[in-house]
């Protein structure tokens, strides 16, 4: 029964230090050896303070801002390339902002930059570039599109937050699957209207401006209206359990793409309503 008592010995051993390790936290806690030194509070005992910064509400919102303010300066420069009448340069920058913005996007996706700051606020600055060009050509068609565009973007995204706030629309893995399926399924037809655009044939009824082609444009702005309520489900439940700081900028870069999917489905759809 050797094996034993050393064993217990042992056990006795390890549970003594245990508890004169509890003992000195318990005087280290003590307001005699508390500090006014800020970086020496209780906080800095917190191993989750220790570790990072926690993902909030408000430093998603604040960031929102910052990445709007960089696409929005953008896209007016753009527009204001074409005013001044230098249209070439604005052409290039609108082809060069949405080529570079498409590739871009894929890299942030495949490598995992999107919780970089610098990444994010490049992609919002290649896709200002984009969206000035191609609000720019659809005002010239369509004059008082692009600020009815804005307008029904933004009401998209007021009307989800208040119902998603209010739980009116169901944010789980069954629903996920459904609209993501959609998603790949729009995806798709987008790729093969750009590939047949280059041997002049387009795909009937679709992008025409008939009752076919209006379904479809509301159908997508419905899509992407879900996806809104996707990205508020990943920032409260980020919130909620304590997400890392950078997740702040996940969460931003997934409200631009589903913002300017909207907006670029909704300029369609207005163009198809006015030329009925």
């Amino acid at each position: 029964m050797s094996w034993y008592r050393l064993y217990s010995t042992q056990c006795r051993r390890l549970l003594g230090e245990m508890m004169r390790s509890l003992e000195n936290l318990q005087v280290l806690r003590s307001p005699m050896y508390r500090t006014s030194n800020p970086a020496l509070n209780d906080s800095t005992f917190t191993i989750q303070d220790l570790v990072q910064e926690k993902m909030t509400i408000q430093g998603v919102a604040e960031k929102g801002f910052i990445t709007l303010g960089v696409m929005l300066i953008t896209g007016l420069s753009v527009f204001g390339l074409f005013v001044t009448g230098n249209l070439e340069l604005a052409w290039m920058l609108s082809i060069v902002g949405w080529g570079a913005g498409f590739i871009f996007f894929w890299v942030m996706i495949l490598t995992g930059l999107s919780d970089k700051p610098i990444a994010v606020l490049t992609y919002a600055a290649l896709q200002g570039l984009f969206l000035g060009g191609l609000t720019t050509m659809f005002e010239a068609y369509y004059p008082g599109i692009a600020i009815q565009a804005f307008v029904l973007t933004a009401g998209v995204f007021g009307t989800m937050l208040v119902i998603y706030r209010m739980g009116l629309i169901p944010v789980n893995d069954n629903t996920r699957i459904i609209v993501f399926s959609a998603m790949g399924g729009v995806f798709i037809i987008y790729m093969l209207t750009f590939i047949l655009s280059f041997a002049g044939i387009s795909i009937p009824f679709i992008h025409g401006s008939g009752p076919i082609g209006i379904l479809f444009s509301v159908f997508v702005i419905g899509l992407g209206a879900y996806c809104l309520a996707c990205d508020f489900d990943f920032i409260e439940h980020g919130v909620e359990n304590g997400a890392p700081k950078s997740y702040e900028w996940r969460a931003v870069f997934g409200l631009l793409v589903t913002l300017v999917w909207i907006y670029l489905e909704m300029l369609r759809l207005l163009a198809k309503l006015q030329r009925r």
